[in-house]
């Protein structure tokens, strides 16, 4: 009997060792009528943000499987043939169990590895916040119809409560589990909404575990973050050159002026062309005192771009490659307009994104 306990402490051993999987497993469970058959494909974003299919199963008897070899931790989605919603799972190395409901896809429960458990955690807190949110918009429309104002006021102080708790939830989870891919996904959110400041994106991005920031979306995120510490208040614009309306080539450094404003706009943009009477009037007040603009326009068509400059009165130098947010604004990281960038003398950006009366006031003082 003695000799037998060696040989199974070595392969309990053994066992202990090989704890690290090379390959990830799927096990789903699908309640619901879903006919024997139906597909469910395995797919993630590419760099368009597009949706392309990496696997496909079938089901049986309620049941489907997946498995490959992952590498970083990558965000996922399955989806059910004809069956509205998508579960999202994250793919890693290991055995991920996926148990859901066919009408309520969204709701699908997901565990057995660290990240699914993670965005497993994120998501239930999520859903409760939206849950309170639902009965508190219910009992309000209740008092209402009862014109109880007492009521109304204590929900009404409540619901703006749990709004802010809902604007903070997502960056505390973030601060707090540095080791989520989830939390790099929404750090990811807030760098291309610019919810944040420059610097406390990387803070954030900073306290990520190592092994996070070797995924997928943590290169991303290092890469927008390299190139907004490029066009950063207190470094030098890169230069660029693009086509004049005359087709004539011009260059930022050719019409640096005391003052420049770099101005991404476009005819589409509601916003630019409200923007652009305020534009005019500070061009045409400080342009003497050494005020110069250079309007970048992310328009697709050249008629629109040259009939938007002469309606609104743009009388300042213009280029534009006509082809949306070309590599001109991928090089400012501008990815929603208006954007503007104010330089001095030598091209240092000084300030940013100012407009009404604090872009004039910014002029003014710059050029007293």
């Amino acid at each position: 009997m003695k000799k037998l306990i060696l040989p199974v402490l070595l392969i309990g051993m053994l066992l202990a060792c090989n704890t690290n999987p090379d390959g990830f497993k799927i096990e789903g469970a699908l309640s619901g009528e879903v006919e024997n058959g139906t597909q469910v494909f395995l797919k993630k974003t590419d760099e368009a943000n597009q949706l392309i299919e990496v696997d496909t199963a079938t089901i049986e008897n309620g049941k489907f499987a997946f498995s490959g070899a992952s590498g970083m931790p990558e965000l996922h989605y399955l989806i059910v043939n004809s069956v509205r919603g998508n579960i999202p799972v994250v793919i890693e190395n290991g055995n991920i169990e996926v148990s859901a409901q066919k009408d309520s896809l969204g709701y699908a429960k997901i565990k057995g590895t660290l990240q699914n458990d993670l965005f497993a955690d994120f998501l239930e807190q999520s859903r409760g916040m939206a849950k309170r949110a639902r009965s508190m918009s219910d009992e309000m429309r209740n008092a209402s119809a009862i014109q109880d104002t007492a009521a109304m006021n204590s929900l009404r102080d409540e619901y703006f409560e749990l709004q802010e708790e809902a604007k903070t939830f997502e960056l505390n989870f973030a601060k707090e589990n540095p080791e989520a891919l989830i939390s790099a996904l929404i750090i990811e959110k807030v760098l291309t909404k610019k919810a944040l400041p420059e610097k406390e994106i990387k803070e954030l991005y900073d306290a990520l575990n190592p092994s996070i920031k070797e995924t997928s979306v943590g290169l991303r995120i290092k890469t927008k973050l390299d190139k907004l510490v490029s066009t950063s208040i207190g470094v030098k614009a890169p230069n660029f050159s693009a086509p004049t309306p005359t087709g004539d080539e011009l260059a930022l450094n050719d019409v640096l002026g005391k003052v420049t404003i770099v101005d991404f706009w476009a005819a589409w943009c509601k916003p630019c062309r409200a923007e652009n009477p305020n534009v005019v009037q500070v061009y045409n007040k400080y342009h003497d005192k050494g005020l110069n603009i250079l309007g970048v326009s992310l328009d697709r068509r050249f008629e629109d771009w040259t009939k938007a400059i002469e309606d609104d009165g743009l009388e300042w130098n213009h280029v534009s490659n006509v082809q949306y947010f070309d590599e001109i604004a991928e090089l400012y990281n501008v990815n929603a307009i208006p954007a503007t960038f104010i330089l001095d003398e030598n091209g240092v950006i000084i300030a940013k994104n100012l407009r009404g009366s604090d872009l004039e006031n910014k002029i003014s003082e710059l050029l007293q």
